[in-house]
């Protein structure tokens, strides 16, 4: 790597240091202060982003994210504890309970697009994955051109849908496509043959092996089909909650809280990628 590179590299990951400031209280930050509370909706399906532990309790790491961002807030806003009211959604709810004022932010596995900021606003990155494809092992083949006319099953409605369509057309593949509502849907039919591969990001996909009846029996493609960048879904048009969430996330990217979120949810997957790495540098905002 030459100097001016390492120079570079340097500069970008270096933590930046972080000033809490006390945000001009507007729309609903003004409302969270003054009941004292915030609604987070958070995914009920999206392990390990964000699912319910044995006890129904919402886990995962967008959550522990958003715990230490409310954790933030409340030093912004000087108030001590805030009481937190978890709204389970699924993926076909999930923008339904901001644009309709139910929550306040969403913590789950939400991919930020052109098209989607129309309807909501979204914090910094928080995540970066990407569309993969779950096959079963015994399925020859080891990328989505070897899958001609096998059948795909995908969420309706998601971007992985999209981004399946249009890696298709680009590689000439004919399959067919078949929606379901949930991943769980997708693993049964997967485990049942019905169906020969099921695309969702990767992650999300790695999650879903976990809970097959024989892991083993499955395989992940190697094949990325698309870019997947997460954030915290915010109300569209509330600049004052969205710069107190991007605030608190720029202070925990600066800070050990990252590695220890970080580490609780993907240590198996070893340290973070170089995108993610430049990610969470580009979170840490200068004051």
């Amino acid at each position: 790597m030459s100097r001016i590179h390492t120079l570079f590299a340097a500069l970008l990951l270096a933590p930046a240091l972080a000033f809490a400031q006390t945000p001009t209280l507007d729309g609903r930050l003004k409302k969270i202060r003054d009941s004292k509370s915030i609604s987070v909706a958070y995914r009920t399906d999206a392990l390990p982003f964000s699912f319910e532990d044995a006890d129904k309790q919402p886990t995962g790491y967008m959550v522990d994210l958003c715990k230490r961002v409310i954790g933030v807030i409340e030093k912004q806003i000087g108030v001590s504890p805030l009481q937190i009211k978890w709204m389970p959604v699924n993926v076909q709810n999930r923008f339904a309970a901001i644009t309709g004022g139910q929550a306040d932010m969403e913590c789950g596995a939400t991919t930020v697009t052109l098209s989607r900021r129309q309807e909501a606003d979204f914090s910094s990155l928080t995540f970066v994955d990407g569309t993969g494809l779950l096959i079963r092992a015994s399925t020859a083949g080891n990328s989505l051109s070897d899958l001609g006319n096998k059948k795909i099953a995908v969420i309706a409605g998601t971007s992985n849908e999209r981004a399946l369509a249009a890696a298709m057309k680009a590689k000439v593949v004919t399959a067919t496509v078949v929606t379901v509502k949930t991943r769980e849907e997708g693993l049964e039919q997967l485990e049942a043959g019905t169906i020969d591969a099921f695309a969702s990001d990767k992650v999300l996909l790695v999650g879903l092996v976990a809970k097959a009846k024989d892991q083993k029996a499955l395989a992940l493609l190697a094949d990325s089909l698309s870019y997947e960048p997460y954030a915290i879904m915010l109300p569209r048009g509330d600049w004052a909650l969205r710069l107190a969430v991007d605030s608190a996330l720029s202070q925990i990217y600066a800070s050990s809280a990252l590695p220890e979120i970080y580490n609780r949810w993907f240590a198996g997957l070893g340290r973070p990628n170089a995108v993610l790495e430049i990610m969470f540098a580009l979170g840490r905002l200068p004051e």
